[in-house]
């Protein structure tokens, strides 16, 4: 997992300065049910300096695995391991402590292989275990993946707030402001975003349309991402985790099998490869 972090929130709802307050640090290519009420109190009880979530997987021997010992203090971490020493890796959210800044040297570092082993040493790092599911959506497959967990949850926590109609099957959300025409077939698994217009006899399979996409007549996407302000072109086909990049439009009748395309083009001629990448 990448140390892209999104963002440094001050959550402590105290009349400390900010500078006082412990902050939640974020990966930005995970997606979880983000428990960080229930995270910032287990932090809190355990007077801990760090507090990393962690969730359960199948198979270990892929990850960093986390070892805790019964009440959630983490005793060392092992590196894909071969024989089972737990099943608990690090899901790339943490409640940290301002002073773990002080651990921190002005050069580039990486906080699970630097910082947290020095954490441990002081017996102030804990895990609090994620309830429900979890996914890095780092790569295409994995956040279409990732969007068919989250829909799922969705369908648990708050099914009010999916698509419902006659033009939708399965697990969908729609942005309020998108506009579907007659005849479509929407879902399973699709996210529709701000903006977007969708043609009449639309075909929409486990796919993402960001913000403002246009979707002519008779068009079909399935397991595919279609990217902002972009077009698809009536009766064209975009499938097998295409990706399509901001402001691309998409002629008629092309077929688009597992491409790639990079921001700002026009796509006059059908991609039958899949892994092609137009640039």
């Amino acid at each position: 997992m990448g140390l892209a972090y999104a963002c440094f929130i001050a959550v402590a709802e105290t009349d400390q300065t900010l500078a006082d307050q412990c902050f939640f640090a974020l990966c930005s290519d995970v997606i979880c049910e983000f428990p960080l009420r229930d995270m910032l109190k287990f932090h809190q009880s355990q007077k801990a300096e760090g507090t990393i979530l962690v969730t359960k997987v199948d198979d270990p021997s892929k990850y960093g695995v986390v070892v805790t010992d019964e009440t959630g203090q983490v005793e060392r971490f092992v590196e894909k391991p071969k024989t089972f020493v737990g099943d608990k890796i690090n899901a790339g959210i943490y409640v940290l402590e301002p002073c773990v800044l002080d651990r921190i040297e002005l050069r580039p570092t990486s906080i699970e292989k630097e910082t947290f082993p020095l954490i441990v040493r002081d017996k102030r790092l804990f895990a609090f275990t994620l309830p429900g599911y979890w996914m890095d959506v780092g790569q295409p497959k994995d956040y279409l993946f990732g969007l068919g967990l989250h829909l799922s949850s969705m369908r648990q926590h708050n099914p009010s707030e999916l698509a419902e109609g006659s033009s939708f099957v399965g697990n969908n959300i729609v942005h309020p402001t998108a506009q579907i025409g007659k005849d479509c077939r929407i879902g399973p698994n699709v996210s529709i975003g701000i903006e977007c217009v969708i043609g009449d006899g639309v075909r929409i399979s486990n796919c993402v349309l960001l913000h403002r996409v246009k979707v002519r007549n008779f068009a079909r996407m399935a397991d595919s991402i279609i990217g902002w302000g972009s077009s698809i072109g009536r009766w064209a086909r975009i499938e097998n985790k295409s990706v399509i990049g901001e402001d691309v439009h998409v002629r008629e009748e092309i077929f688009m099998n597992g491409t790639i395309v990079l921001p700002h083009k026009e796509i006059k001629d059908s991609q039958h490869d899949p892994g092609t990448i137009i640039m």
